[in-house]
């Protein structure tokens, strides 16, 4: 069939008006960074700094002496003593001391306190983040619409077509683009994770910009190979679990970032860094916190939480790379004549399935937190952005459909 040239130019014209919500929606989360109003935690009476203090450390504290600290906030534990009579607790028969083989509360489940400084953090992993204030509503009301946008570029693409919209790298990257942004805004309606939402949609404005511009293919038929059906379930998949990657990659990245800081802090602060301090994103300073970097990581997720959300994203990712592969191998054999033949893109994509399988078996099993892992997931996203990119358009294989002269 003959490509529709009008539906054709409407999928391009939807695609720019994309990245133009896109760029909107990420100028109002810096604006969010900029204007917006933070959380602040109001200081702690002594006597619930010191119970919290008691609580981080595994110590039992009655119900009636627990602080509740809002989530991704830190509180300050002042400088009163843990025996101030305003923090005596009521009169009751004094907790039997907690047993050798007892194990300390997970700072995700109530915060952490630093080694000098005694201050406490709670994890927005269970009580999600703050509030959305005007600026994050404008942010997703734009990413929404470019959503919105991009949906129907890709829907109008494939009817111009007549065909499935995703066969030549153009297609693809917009396609993996719409299916990151749509796991993205999933986890902010679960996790308010709205303050990532900034460094999520930079790297996805830019690669529309690239789609738009150096991998723009025109609309055309596709390659003899791929009229399968195959195609849909293949590619489909593959297009589902990059997208999911891409997600886990920035937290990944915003987790080492804030890591790396959070130590340093820590160092600056106490000149030590105590065990398990970075891992559960200790408090800094006031002064560090307020100002420059410190203020902008201030507002991301807790420490600990962007571990655990990049964590859980790349176990939902993987089962369906796994099962793009597997459908990837059936269609080489009805294709081809084999299930497995080592081309540059069958080699890299199990490359990148070897190296998250690693990454989720180190954490499963071997029991890797922290930065170890995460920069095991960061080689295994490097090895799919070349499979992605390098593969289709410098190493010439039985799956260059780049469509890019």
């Amino acid at each position: 069939m003959s490509v529709n040239i009008g539906l054709a130019q409407l999928s391009d014209h939807f695609l720019l008006a994309t990245v133009v919500l896109y760029a909107l929606g990420m100028l109002a989360f810096a604006g969010d960074f900029a204007y917006g109003r933070s959380t602040r935690q109001r200081p702690a009476t002594p006597g619930k700094a010191a119970d919290a203090m008691a609580v981080a450390e595994g110590v039992p504290v009655t119900d009636s002496a627990r602080v509740a600290v809002p989530a991704g906030v830190t509180a300050a534990a002042g400088g009163a003593s843990p025996a101030s009579p305003a923090a005596a607790p009521p009169a009751s028969p004094p907790a039997p001391p907690p047993s050798p083989s007892a194990r300390p509360p997970s700072p995700s489940a109530g915060g952490a306190c630093t080694g000098t400084v005694g201050a406490v953090v709670a994890s927005r992993w269970r009580a999600g983040g703050a509030p959305a204030g005007s600026w994050v509503r404008a942010a997703l009301a734009f990413t929404v619409l470019g959503l919105a946008t991009h949906i129907l570029g890709v829907l109008t693409r494939g009817m111009s077509e007549h065909r499935v919209p995703w066969g030549n790298m153009y297609e693809f990257v917009t396609a993996i683009t719409c299916a990151a942004v749509i796991a993205f805004l999933l986890m902010c309606l679960r996790f308010r994770i709205y303050s990532v939402g900034l460094f999520f949609l930079a790297p996805i404005v830019l690669a529309l910009g690239l789609c738009a511009t150096v991998l723009f293919t025109a609309a055309g038929p596709l390659v003899p190979a791929l009229h399968s059906y195959w195609i849909w379930i293949h590619v489909t998949a593959m297009t589902l679990a990059i997208g999911g990657f891409i997600v886990a990659a920035v937290l990944n990245v915003l987790y080492l970032l804030a890591d790396r800081y959070a130590r340093r802090s820590a160092t600056v602060t106490s000149g030590t860094v105590t065990p398990g301090t970075a891992a559960s994103g200790a408090a800094v300073s006031g002064t560090a916190a307020e100002s420059g970097f410190g203020a902008i990581l201030r507002r991301l997720p807790g420490v600990d939480a962007l571990d655990r959300l990049s964590y859980r994203t790349v176990i939902f990712a993987f089962p369906i790379w796994t099962f793009g592969i597997i459908a990837g191998a059936i269609w080489a054999d009805e294709a081809w004549g084999r299930y497995w033949g080592w081309d540059p893109k069958e080699t890299w994509a199990f490359i990148s399935w070897v190296v998250y399988a690693g990454y989720l078996h180190a954490r499963a099993t071997a029991g890797w937190r922290g930065r170890k892992a995460a920069y095991i997931q960061l080689i295994g996203f490097v090895t799919l952005v070349f499979n992605l990119v390098g593969v289709n358009l410098w190493i010439t294989g039985l799956h260059s459909y780049a469509g890019i002269n």
